[in-house]
Parts: C-alpha cells; structure tokens; sequence
C-alpha cells in the first residue's frame, strides 16, 4: 500500500504522499448492484439523504399493521439504501419488536444490557457513554451475525449525539486493484474480548468465552438479496486475517479499516425523540458519535438474526 514517490523533471523536489488508505481524486459512487431494476415506490416516500448510503422514509406510521405489500416495498428500499430513517414515530417496545420481526427471528445478545426487556438492547448514556466512538458492524463475533437491526432513540441531549453508517460496498468498489486480489479469498478472526475489553472486567468477559469462540468470515462478504460485494471487517472485533504474518495482517487491516471513514461512503443523521434507523447489518458500519456528555441520551435497539458471510 505505499503510495509512490512522486517528482517531476522540472526541478521540484522528489515528494511523497503519505500512505493513508484514503485516496485523492474522484470516487465511483455506485449504489446498486449493475443489473438491478429500480421502480417506483407506491406505498412510501423515500427521499435520499446521501449519494449511496441513506434515505428517510416519509408518509408512513409504524404503529399501524405492516402488510405484506408495504413489507417488499420497505424490504426493497433497506436494499437500495442500507439505512432507512423514520421520523417522530414514538413506537412502544412491543411496537418496535413486531416491526422488526416482519424480517425475522428477533436476537438475543447477553452482552448488550437489556434494561429487563427481551430483545431489546437498551443504550442509557450519560456521563460516560458506552458502546460508541468506534466503526463496527453488530457482533460480527458470531458465527450468524444479526441481518440488520431497529433502532430508536427516546431522549435526546440538548447537543450532539448523532450517528454515521457507512457503506461497505462502495468502500469496496473504490480499493486498488492489487487490495481487490489480495482479499479475495482472505478469512479474518472475528472475538468479542477486544470489542468489549473496553466496557467489561476480565471477570465479567470470562463467562462468554465458551458461549462465543473466535469465528473466522470472510474479509469481502457477499450480499445474499443483491449479490453486492463488500467489506467485512472493522476495528472492533477483527484481530487478524487468517494466514498472513502478524505485521503484514496488522498493517493490511489498517489500511481496509479507514476506508469506512472516507465521508463519500457516509451518511449522518441528526436524532429527535422518537426516530427509528433500520439499517442492513451485512453491507454497512455504524458510528456513534460520543459528544453530548454530561447530558443523558436513551436508545432501544431491537435486531433481527441474519445468515453465516459467505
């Protein structure tokens, strides 16, 4: 991944960009797979928020039955968009659970507090946040990782506390040739230890050891709806790809983790007291952004359980 030294004959001395991962110039901004057929929506508005990654669903109220018409048509914009915002919809946790059970069994996850309510992990910061400030992709440490999951926000701060997915499939498209090739076929080990080292004793961590070995995925996972290529790594719980020297491993995973910071790849959203995010688990990374301290902000997350990477 060194970037060459440049220079010219013109009497400018030689130069060197600095070997960053994140590269200058134009980027392909490709949302969809090359043969998808895009077509009107009936039931929603959805109205974009970024280039590849985002869009806020508009003239719906998720209290109300989901059938299975508005189900595809919403199914179809979670594929196009990887993220779907709904705005002011105030859902109790019984509401929540049962819109996102229309996409499956719901998961339960031990180490996510859960504030006594099944399947649904309860995000209560204060003072001294949790679970946030890192790029990460839902507990990629199981060998099924979650299909995507339903967030809502009940308090906000006064300030701050915003969240940022970014996707992985354009962070695919846009790596050198040479990176494409060299993870084609390259595995990573995904563990819980380092992705909760920070939030838990070793005491506490200890008991999941048995519940959750190490899993290797592969570094580009596949889409199983659209066939999308992406990225399947990020820094919270990948330690290694499978094969390589410690420090060839180290300095190739560097370099795949920035991509998610490249703001192209992004889309940010600005939270009010009641919003729904419904993001795709398999194709983006999450980010949420640690600024609002000292003031309280209370999420609910319920997530749905997915399939093994291939």
């Amino acid at each position: 991944m060194d970037t060459p030294s440049s220079g010219t004959s013109s009497g400018l001395r030689p130069f060197r960009t600095p070997a960053d991962g994140i590269h200058e110039g134009p980027r392909e901004l490709r949302r969809l797979p090359d043969e998808w057929e895009e077509r009107p929506y009936r039931h929603v508005e959805v109205v974009p928020l970024a280039r590849t990654i985002g869009a806020e669903i508009r003239g719906l109220n998720l209290s109300r039955p989901v059938g299975a018409e508005l189900r595809a048509e919403l199914n179809r914009a979670l594929l196009e968009w990887k993220v779907l915002f709904f705005r002011g919809q105030h859902l109790s946790r019984d509401q929540q659970r049962e819109f996102a059970a229309h996409w499956g069994e719901l998961a339960s996850l031990p180490l996510v507090p859960t504030g006594g309510h099944e399947a649904v992990s309860r995000f209560d910061d204060g003072p001294v946040p949790h679970f946030e400030n890192v790029w990460h992709t839902d507990v990629t440490f199981r060998e099924r990782p979650t299909m995507g999951s339903v967030l809502q926000v009940r308090q906000i701060p006064p300030f701050g506390g915003d969240t940022l997915w970014a996707d992985m499939a354009a962070a695919y498209d846009n790596l050198p040739d040479t990176v494409k090739e060299r993870i084609e076929h390259a595995t990573a080990v995904h563990d819980y230890v380092p992705g909760f080292a920070r939030y838990y004793t070793p005491a506490q961590l200890l008991p999941f050891q048995e519940l959750y070995p190490p899993v290797e995925h592969p570094v580009v996972r596949r889409h199983p709806e659209t066939g999308r290529r992406s990225l399947f790594v990020h820094l919270s719980y990948v330690t290694h790809i499978v094969g390589m020297e410690p420090a060839e491993s180290d300095r190739l995973l560097r370099f795949l983790f920035l991509q998610a910071h490249v703001p192209e790849f992004q889309v940010r959203f600005h939270w009010q007291a009641g919003d729904i995010a419904f993001w795709d688990n398999r194709t983006t990374a999450h980010y949420a952004v640690n600024d609002y301290a000292p003031h309280p902000r209370v999420a609910e997350r319920v997530s749905i359980e997915g399939d093994k990477p291939v």
